[in-house]
């Protein structure tokens, strides 16, 4: 069984994929194109921000050098930094106390997780399941 941090590379992959294939995209096509959800989305272009292989330009996305560093990493580092205080958490717990919007916790996410620096579980709850971080 893959883990949630192996995961996050094959959703990068996807994008990769569709973006070399399908040239520049919007976000809403890009979804569609990937099938993949928002968090899923998110922790992919965290991923591909972090290996230099993405960039944003409004709403489209393209591969090239990525023009995503300063918000990414700067988030991840955020994130990074309460993770060294604290065992573990939840992915929404860490974005609040970080200062982050959720969304965009979940692109520091992959960063990170593309640096092999944290490790991921699925915790399962009545609501919804719930993705719990700590560092390696």
């Amino acid at each position: 069984m893959m883990n949630l941090v192996e995961e996050f590379g094959l959703y990068a992959g996807k994008i990769w994929e569709t973006l070399n294939t399908e040239g520049p995209l919007s976000e809403t096509k890009l979804l569609d194109k990937t099938m993949l959800d928002e968090k899923q989305f998110r922790a992919a272009i965290g991923w591909l921000a972090r290996e230099n292989k993405i960039c944003k330009n409004g709403t489209v996305y393209k591969l090239g050098e990525t023009n995503l560093t300063p918000k990414i990493g700067s988030d991840a580092g955020k994130l990074w930094s309460i993770l060294t205080m604290k065992k573990e958490l939840d992915i929404s717990a860490v974005a609040k106390m970080a200062k982050v919007q959720e969304r965009d916790a979940y692109c520091a996410l992959g960063w990170l997780a593309r640096e092999d620096k944290i490790e991921t579980k699925v915790v399962p709850t009545p609501k919804e399941n719930k993705i719990k971080i700590k560092l390696k």
